[in-house]
């Protein structure tokens, strides 16, 4: 792999406190770094770019260090290690493997990850954070539903493979993207469609506690009326949603209804619709100039004050606080 993001320098010191410093910039705050034993003396070098959904960074570093993730971020953020040069021992829980060009790794929101570059040719790798709304949004977009508890991939994911070889060719693309200079790709709207991409591939290639909802197709049993339900829902998000009125579309009782959603989906329909809703505001509120309450309004939702509370229970944050990353 070409040295990546090369026009996009955050440090280069020999301290190695100006590298964990500087990755806790680089992630918003989504990490909390730590070294592992003394710090060692050398050369630490740290590229990247952060965006809305996602950050990637290029480390060059001798240094051993844990990564936990940081308590303020509710729901949290998923981070693919890959080796550009050189090889890591990484461990996840009491998951352990051997980093490098050929392996990844995947962390989980929650779980704490222990770096050690083995000793040898320089190690280089890159670390890419995604945040957990985004895979919740794709794993939506390829089963019709949200996840009911949250996706946790297996820690070693093979690049070499036929499906890990997808994953890579997408980080890539997205590398390139970011060194072109072209104005283009830098818009927000190219980046988010290429990460898109990316994460697709990750759910469809590597196993996770949900992949049996990918492969699978849908359950034996799975109701008629569900499907008409959800239809309706994404036809009418827009619009004025009852119990109701999507059970009068999916031609059954409102306790059939529900009922289904629980069995199915985890969760009621008026909570169903009241996250799709939310990842949708949250969507357009990174990718437009519009104030909050209008795209708020735009969407369905009639209180303010209670689509805030709402909007931070589901984010871990404020509205206003995405619309200040614009």
């Amino acid at each position: 792999m070409p040295t990546p993001l090369r026009n996009h320098p955050i440090t280069s010191s020999q301290n190695p406190a100006d590298l964990l410093n500087a990755a806790t910039r680089l992630f918003g705050g989504s990490i909390v770094t730590s070294p592992l034993g003394e710090l060692c003396g050398g050369d630490h070098e740290l590229r990247g770019v952060a965006a809305h959904d996602f950050a990637v960074g290029y480390f060059a570093s001798p240094l051993d260090v844990r990564v936990a993730s940081a308590k303020s971020r509710r729901r949290g953020s998923y981070f693919v290690n890959i080796g550009v040069s050189g090889a890591i021992s990484a461990s996840r829980g009491n998951l352990r493997a051997t980093l490098d060009e050929a392996t990844a790794g995947v962390v989980n929101p929650g779980d704490i990850q222990e770096l050690r570059p083995l000793r040898g040719p320089q190690t280089r790798f890159l670390g890419l954070r995604i945040d957990a709304a985004l895979v919740d949004q794709e794993f939506a977009t390829l089963t019709g539903h949200p996840p009911v508890s949250t996706v946790r991939f297996d820690f070693a994911l093979d690049l070499a493979g036929s499906k890990g070889r997808a994953v890579r060719l997408l980080v890539r693309s997205l590398l390139e993207q970011l060194d072109s200079g072209d104005p283009l790709f830098q818009r927000a709207e190219l980046q988010r469609s290429q990460l898109r991409c990316l994460v697709t591939a990750l759910l469809l290639a590597q196993p996770h506690s949900h992949t049996g909802e990918l492969h699978d197709g849908p359950r034996p049993g799975h109701p008629r009326s569900l499907r008409a339900a959800l239809a309706f829902i994404e036809a009418n998000l827009a619009e004025h949603i009852s119990v109701d009125g999507i059970a009068a579309a999916a031609g059954c009782s409102p306790r059939t209804l529900s009922s289904a959603f629980r069995g199915r989906l985890g969760l009621s329909p008026m909570a169903y619709v009241r996250n799709l809703r939310l990842d949708r505001i949250r969507q357009d509120i990174l990718a437009s100039s519009d104030p909050v309450g209008t795209i708020a309004y735009r969407w369905g939702v009639s209180h303010l004050g209670r689509f805030a509370g709402e909007y931070r229970d589901r984010f871990a944050e404020l509205p206003s606080a995405t619309a200040s990353r614009r």
